[in-house]
């Protein structure tokens, strides 16, 4: 495992959850608790995990993927993946409905998920592709909810954005294709994403990191680094084919996913 300070992990931690919990604008760490390097970024991000659950937000039980799309990464200006947490609560399945004034800026991404069928111990890694697609025991559609919780985003740099769950707030889970080895060729998966009727983008699986499981093992093998591991169940969006779009009260989201299914989510 990577070494960090962790008494100032913590510290960073406890900072970054005040202002989650209370829902304040989050305008970066003080220089002191700035992460300089993604090490320092995953090991508050884990130390936040535990504060926010003793807190009430749930137990972490799946886990988000950023900027694994050149259309993403040319969003947000930043050229590599970066892993997050998804809080239980947080999430919904099939048709979601989420009450808008509980986010500071909620935004919706097209995403991919895979649940796992059985764990990834982090003292496995690193792990090889086939390893990986027969750990995977069903495949959906999914719509990512996110927040911009801060004062200017474009400021904070990846690590500090890494530490706050790179936007994470919830997502909406599909219909769950078991079997899906014999089936479904990921690679090949196509969405489209509307907004009240409107399409506002699409893409292929090709477009996470030209084979979707890629996105899967470097997420396993880098929280594997920190001495994180997968355990059975654990879900995983592994990025969006679209652009973020931000949304206003009142506005309905769908993904129509094609052989994966419709995902909708709905901001009341």
């Amino acid at each position: 495992m990577r070494h960090v300070d962790l008494t100032e992990a913590k510290r960073a931690a406890e900072l970054l959850s005040r202002h989650r919990l209370e829902r304040l604008p989050f305008g970066g760490f003080p220089d002191g608790l700035r992460p300089a390097t993604e090490a320092e970024a995953y090991a508050i991000q884990a130390a936040a995990h535990e504060l926010l659950t003793k807190a009430g937000r749930g137990r972490v039980v799946g886990y988000k993927i950023g900027c694994t799309t050149p259309t993403m990464q040319a969003y947000l200006d930043i050229p590599r993946p970066a892993g997050g947490g998804v809080f239980e609560p947080s999430v919904q399945h099939v048709d979601g409905s989420f009450r808008h004034a509980n986010f500071r800026r909620p935004g919706v991404e097209c995403e991919l998920a895979v649940r796992l069928g059985r764990s990834l111990d982090a003292r496995h890694a690193p792990f090889e592709r086939e390893a990986l697609a027969a750990a995977v025991g069903s495949v959906m559609a999914a719509i990512e909810v996110v927040d911009d919780r801060y004062t200017d985003w474009g400021s904070l740099g990846a690590p500090t954005l890494i530490a706050d769950d790179f936007f994470g707030a919830g997502c909406v889970l599909g219909r769950e294709h078991h079997g899906w080895q014999d089936e479904i060729d990921l690679q090949a998966v196509s969405a489209r994403m509307t907004i009240n009727g409107s399409e506002v983008g699409a893409g292929v699986g090709t477009d996470i990191l030209g084979d979707p499981l890629e996105a899967l093992r470097w997420l396993v093998d880098q929280l594997a680094g920190y001495g994180r591991s997968f355990p059975a169940g654990t879900f995983v969006l592994l990025g969006s084919l679209v652009q973020t779009h931000w949304v206003e009260p009142g506005d309905v989201v769908v993904v129509e996913n094609v052989p994966l299914g419709t995902v909708t989510a709905r901001f009341a």
